[in-house]
């Protein structure tokens, strides 16, 4: 999934890192703060903040007020970020149900929701 995400990102026409790939992947559906993306990658906040800046600057993501924290930032995947991301991630989706049927796909889909509990990046 992550590779044809990053293929679909790359033929939009914006190359990228790996480090700016894997910080794409760890945004939550709300938004993460940049010390949350850190830690997974352990690396420090400031690491972080270079390849967000990066994708910031190209578009994909943007900074947005912490509800929870007066001074705190959100990055989240903006509208053009978003876009091509979940376009590829659909198509890639419909060809995994074709393949295993959607009784098989369900069952993939709530095995790796359920180990993302314990191995994903915004638990």
């Amino acid at each position: 999934m992550e590779a044809r995400v990053s293929a679909a990102i790359e033929e939009a026409g914006c190359a990228f890192t790996i480090a700016q790939g894997r910080v794409l992947a760890s945004i939550g559906p709300d938004g993460t703060r940049i010390g949350d993306l850190a830690e997974p990658a352990g690396v420090t906040k400031q690491t972080a903040t270079f390849p967000v800046n990066q994708l910031e600057k190209a578009g994909y993501v943007e900074r947005v007020p912490d509800p929870a924290g007066a001074r705190a930032r959100l990055v989240r995947l903006s509208e053009a970020g978003a876009g091509v991301a979940v376009a590829r991630k659909v198509e890639v989706e419909a060809e995994w149900v074709a393949h295993l049927g959607e009784p098989d796909a369900a069952a993939l889909r709530r095995a790796l929701e359920r180990l993302r509990e314990v191995t994903g990046p915004y638990r």
